[in-house]
């Protein structure tokens, strides 16, 4: 994990950690959206709310990121979720540098991806609100490795350490590798697909 913070760091332009205070900024894991990797030059011609239309034709399942800190549990919702790795077993998901949930999560270096379930939609909007208590009246457990916040009900989970984070435009690509996973929930997932929330037939 030491490894991928100083890989992180490096590609944000700040000096490793074990180097003294004086010769160092200090560690901030929240890059600010003027250290975009895509530079004007670089930019396709594309209206950013036909890009949104036409990437929300692409179905996919939804998570809740999740992970604990000093503060205590903190978590997003995320469709940007996907195996990345068998060998070895590595996840990824990305997540906007405007986060203010993604600081608390690479300061704890560890996390848990929450697969939601067809029932969870409500739970799902509860964690994509900025500000407030979104753990109030949701029943969660520890990781069994991570100790990050586990989610009742949810259909599948997968605990992870940081690897490795990566920049990507105005997010940042973050590599979990595996270290204990389960699918205990029954039922099928929760499906977004043009900005609604669906179910299998």
């Amino acid at each position: 994990m030491a490894a991928a913070a100083v890989r992180y760091l490096r590609s944000v332009g700040a000096a490793p950690t074990n180097q003294p205070p004086e010769a160092s900024e200090p560690y901030d894991p929240h890059p600010r959206a003027e250290l975009r990797a895509v530079g004007e030059d670089e930019r396709v011609p594309v209206e950013s709310g036909e890009f949104r239309r036409v990437m929300g034709r692409f179905a996919s399942g939804v998570t809740v990121i999740t992970a604990r800190d000093a503060k205590g549990p903190a978590g997003f919702a995320c469709q940007s979720f996907s195996s990345l790795s068998l060998d070895p077993p590595l996840v990824v998901f990305m997540v906007a540098r405007t986060s203010t949930t993604w600081p608390r999560i690479a300061r704890a270096g560890v996390f848990c991806v929450n697969v939601l379930g067809e029932g969870q939609g409500e739970l799902c909007r509860g964690f994509a609100v900025r500000g407030g208590d979104k753990f109030a009246g949701v029943a969660h457990r520890p990781a069994p490795v991570g100790g990050a916040p586990l989610l009742e009900g949810a259909t599948a989970w997968v605990d992870c350490a940081v690897h490795a984070v990566h920049t990507g435009g105005d997010h940042l690509i973050v590599v979990g590798r595996v270290r204990a996973l389960g699918a205990d929930g029954d039922g099928d997932p929760l499906i977004f697909h043009e900005g609604q929330f669906r179910r299998l037939e």
